[in-house]
């Protein structure tokens, strides 16, 4: 029982650091375009000579 006195602040912390990655990208636009992506997907255009 005595190491939850160690793993809780450390858990807490850990979640903390997540958060704020998580509210840095969405402050960075990383989320900014979710059509995009479902688009290219579906479209009939194929490279050959995708770049390197």
């Amino acid at each position: 029982m005595e190491v939850l006195v160690f793993l809780i602040p450390i858990s807490l912390f850990l979640g903390g650091i997540g958060l704020a990655a998580f509210f840095w990208t969405v402050k960075s636009d990383q989320y900014d375009d979710p059509e995009g992506d479902s688009q290219r997907i579906l479209s009939k255009e194929y490279d050959d000579h995708p770049k390197e």
